[in-house]
């Protein structure tokens, strides 16, 4: 009997990505558009959203990858976010990367960040919003503090 040397798993990685969605109804289509098909998985988080973002996406999005999660309260974006990421890997995603629904991360981002992840460079990979300032000018003052903070506090917890 002769053996024979089973062939390596060629299988690409999965890739999911987790947006959760709260008062982004006007941009969340034009974000989902823009993901590419490097992403197997699409789970949009409405996390008790008043706009009903999670039916506005059923009723308008065609792409078959997307999946949408409803938060009965409000959990804010950590909230959804792990929600999703749980069923991301439940599903038996490799990779979930999560983007926001109101179009501040380019979705043409989403190779860079698995990249470093499946390359073993890091298990966590995050973006930073201030490394070209010429992005920040259309950002509210509020919004452009609080985010600074967070980033720095990111920072300094991650090492």
């Amino acid at each position: 009997m002769a053996h024979v040397k089973s062939a390596p798993d060629t299988a690409l990685p999965q890739l999911a990505v987790v947006i959760p969605s709260y008062r982004v109804r006007t941009r969340i289509l034009s974000v989902l558009e823009r993901i590419g098909p490097e992403v197997g998985l699409i789970y949009v988080v409405d996390d008790a959203c008043p706009e009903e973002s999670g039916r506005f996406v059923e009723e308008n999005a065609k792409d078959p990858r997307i999946r949408v999660i409803r938060n009965a309260e409000n959990q804010g974006v950590g909230g959804a976010t792990i929600a999703g990421m749980k069923q991301a890997a439940a599903d038996g995603a490799d990779v979930v990367i999560k983007i926001d629904g109101d179009g501040q991360m380019d979705p043409a981002l989403i190779p860079s960040f698995a990249g470093v992840i499946l390359s073993g460079e890091a298990d966590y990979a995050k973006g930073n919003r201030f490394f070209e300032p010429e992005g920040l000018v259309a950002m509210p003052l509020g919004r452009l503090i609080g985010n600074a903070g967070l980033s720095f506090l990111s920072k300094i917890s991650s090492g």
